[in-house]
């Protein structure tokens, strides 16, 4: 049964029964015992099961659904999603996107640098010619796979060193203080390059996603541009539109 692979919804517990059942669901995706790919039951035998009226069930899987980690095939059912969405209504790191995905996440430097802000990021920034600047590239992967190829630059003033940024630059941000509040982005379509066709696995002039992003500080400065080359074919951003009232 079902209910024995995610567990069963605790009668103790004073939680609602959608976000009992969603995060059952949810910690069975993070611990693999639900795969990519891998279709739930019929929202009438999950009800039956749990003994939870369909209504519940239909609103915890909308709430996985709008997170990413299912996805609704017409005339088929829903599933474990297989390929990462990416929501561009919320300012995330890659690292909490992943792990809130149940996927692993890992970046491998390609540098980590300190140098003088260009023209172009003086502009970008609305920093001053000769400011200093942190400058990272980095490869990006989830569960082992590449997804990404990111290139940053922070104004110097929101980190202490280049070395200061581990595993996540957002949480180092946070740590002093300066991570973005609110951010610009826009994404274009773009072939690979030979150089990031090699870096993420994928064919030369294999079509990818550029997100380039300028992310700001509560009191209005910009501390933060990167440029984003995620795999199209692994990758799809949604955003969650609403009619003007």
């Amino acid at each position: 049964m079902f209910s024995e692979r995610i567990g069963k919804l605790d009668s103790h517990d004073h939680a609602p029964l959608y976000k009992q059942l969603q995060r059952a669901l949810r910690e069975a995706i993070q611990k693999k015992v639900l795969s990519p790919d891998d279709a739930l039951p019929a929202e009438r035998d999950m009800a039956e099961e749990f003994n939870i009226s369909r209504i519940t069930v239909r609103k915890a899987l909308d709430g996985l659904v709008s997170e990413g980690l299912l996805t609704r095939r017409q005339g088929a059912g829903t599933f474990v999603a297989a390929r990462v969405e990416k929501s561009f209504s919320k300012l995330t790191s890659f690292t909490e996107d992943m792990i809130s995905r149940g996927r692993v996440p890992r970046s491998e430097w390609i540098s980590r640098s300190e140098g003088q802000v260009t023209p172009e990021e003086s502009l970008t920034l609305g920093l001053s010619p000769g400011t200093p600047v942190f400058r990272f590239a980095r490869i990006r992967y989830a569960d082992g796979a590449p997804m990404a190829v990111e290139y940053t630059t922070i104004a110097a003033f929101a980190l202490p060193s280049a070395s200061a940024v581990g595993t996540s630059l957002y949480e180092a941000l946070e740590t002093t203080g300066h991570r973005p509040v609110r951010a610009l982005q826009r994404l274009r379509a773009v072939l690979f390059t030979a150089e990031h066709a090699e870096l993420l696995g994928v064919p030369v002039k294999d079509a990818g996603l550029l997100i380039e992003r300028r992310g700001f500080l509560r009191d209005g400065r910009a501390v933060e541009v990167t440029q984003s080359y995620y795999r199209g074919d692994a990758y799809d951003f949604v955003a969650e539109l609403n009619a003007l009232s």
